[in-house]
């Protein structure tokens, strides 16, 4: 009876085993096919049309709004360029001048400026532009302080309407003490699109100014001839 017993287990783990052996080898073949290198278990690969590629020869592209200069453009932070706009007086059209990051002496207009405030991406990467929240409409706007245009800037905020003007925001000329200057210099987490602000944020502007030759000869000193006493 012993005998009988150990026949069938013998027998199943025997059938048991070769059953798994079986499967394991449809599976490998099923998979690799009969070699043993089973390249068809690798993945596929997309193979281009083109017999052979040509290596690339063109520049990889960089990010040109802060880091690249253009031709004859001075590299200034953007809270010093509109400082120095501010502090020769604010004018809308006349050119001003400034001392850029590396020391050179550089001229620039109100239109730069401008940029600053209309354009989007200047102060961090995907900022919105400042006219998005001050505009024109300043029954709506923030603070109702309308950035879009120079006369909405020389209106100041505060103001209660198209017509009036409100608080000068340019401190009268007084750049470190005016209110511009305190909201794009400091990130306040608490105001909507100045949490990230950044600055020290450096932009290309303006135009150098060309430098002094030091091989001109400076004009004579006249000295006056005292008249003689009769």
């Amino acid at each position: 009876m012993n005998d009988d017993v150990r026949k069938y287990i013998y027998g199943t783990l025997t059938v048991f085993v070769v059953g798994v052996l079986v499967w394991v080898g449809f599976l490998f073949v099923n998979a690799c096919g009969f070699t043993l290198t089973c390249n068809r278990g690798q993945p596929a690969v997309d193979r281009t049309p083109i017999p052979t590629l040509l290596p690339a020869t063109l520049p990889v592209m960089q990010d040109t709004a802060h880091n690249a200069a253009a031709p004859n453009e001075c590299r200034v932070a953007a809270v010093d360029l509109i400082g120095a706009w501010v502090e020769v007086g604010s004018p809308e059209t006349d050119v001003f001048q400034f001392v850029d990051a590396s020391g050179q002496n550089c001229e620039s207009t109100f239109d730069e400026v401008r940029s600053l405030l209309i354009e989007g991406n200047q102060w961090y990467t995907g900022s919105l532009a400042c006219v998005s929240c001050h505009s024109v409409d300043v029954a709506v706007s923030p603070a109702q302080l309308d950035l879009s245009t120079y006369a909405g800037i020389m209106a100041g905020s505060r103001r209660a309407d198209a017509e009036s003007t409100g608080t000068d925001i340019l401190s009268a000329g007084k750049w470190d003490s005016s209110l511009l200057y305190e909201f794009i210099s400091t990130s306040k987490a608490d105001v909507p699109g100045h949490a990230e602000i950044k600055s020290d944020l450096l932009i290309f502007a303006g135009t150098p100014l060309p430098a002094p030759d030091p091989r001109a000869t400076p004009s004579p000193v006249v000295e006056a001839t005292p008249t003689p006493t009769p």
